[in-house]
């Protein structure tokens, strides 16, 4: 499984060549849901799709740049599971777990979505990035922690990030 990840890390930052702040946001999100996983105490196979997700779940930013000129959430939901399936595909993944990845891509934005800890840590873990890279207001902070934290892990990364 590590090698599969290390492969998916690999076409991530390929296709993102050259744009810097979405690879690094990519690989900070991955560590953070790395993190946030094993803490949780995850079995294999749901921090196995847990990291694949975090490294792909911005994979489609740049097709929905090329196609619209620009990419909110909701574009970065429709254009990046059909990227992260091609990946996935050549890996190669269980169906299942592409099936899986796809879902949690296209909803990575849609919080009312969340259905398992999988889902769960990714939003935490891409939030702990944001907040910090969007430079989101201590109150923002409280608020968004407050609606969308679920997992004990993830209220104490991002307290001592925001203390």
């Amino acid at each position: 499984m590590d090698n599969q990840v290390a492969i998916a890390l690999q076409e991530m930052i390929r296709r993102n060549r050259g744009d810097q702040k979405r690879i690094e946001h990519s690989l900070k999100v991955f560590g953070y849901a790395q993190l946030l996983g094993r803490l949780e105490g995850l079995n294999p196979a749901k921090q196995f799709v847990l990291e694949l997700t975090a490294v792909l779940h911005d994979i489609g930013i740049h097709v929905a740049e090329a196609k619209y000129g620009y990419c909110d959430g909701k574009l970065q939901e429709q254009e990046g599971p059909p990227v992260a399936r091609a990946i996935l595909e050549s890996i190669p993944v269980s169906p299942e777990v592409v099936d899986r990845i796809w879902f949690i891509i296209s909803k990575h934005h849609t919080f009312s979505a969340i259905d398992d800890i999988d889902f769960q840590l990714l939003v935490e873990a891409d939030f702990l990035v944001n907040a910090v890279e969007e430079e989101v207001s201590a109150e923002g902070v409280k608020k968004f922690v407050e609606i969308n934290f679920k997992s004990e892990s993830g209220r104490k990364v991002i307290g001592e990030l925001f203390p």
